[in-house]
C-alpha cells in the first residue's frame, strides 16, 4: 500500500492551524482536530507552492507574538 502522504499522483489540501503552521494533507484523510483547509484540493505540487509562498515565517504565532 502507497503512503497517502507521498502519493506524487494524489490530491491535497492546504491546512493550517492556530499557530500559523501549515501542513500538506491528502484531501482523502479527514482533516484534524485544530487544524483548517486554506487551500482547497489540488496537486501536490500546487498545494506545496502555496505553503512556500505563504508560509514565509516558520516561527509559530506565539513565538512571533513575543515582543522585546
Amino acid at each position: 500500500m502507497t503512503n497517502p502522504f507521498e502519493n506524487q499522483d494524489g490530491t491535497y489540501v492546504v491546512l493550517i492551524n492556530e499557530e500559523g503552521q501549515y501542513s500538506l494533507w491528502p484531501s482523502s484523510i479527514a482533516v484534524p482536530s485544530g487544524w483548517r483547509i486554506v487551500f482547497s484540493e489540488n496537486t501536490r505540487a500546487a498545494c506545496h507552492d502555496y505553503i512556500h509562498t505563504h508560509w514565509t515565517d516558520m516561527r509559530p504565532n506565539s513565538l512571533r507574538e513575543i515582543k522585546k
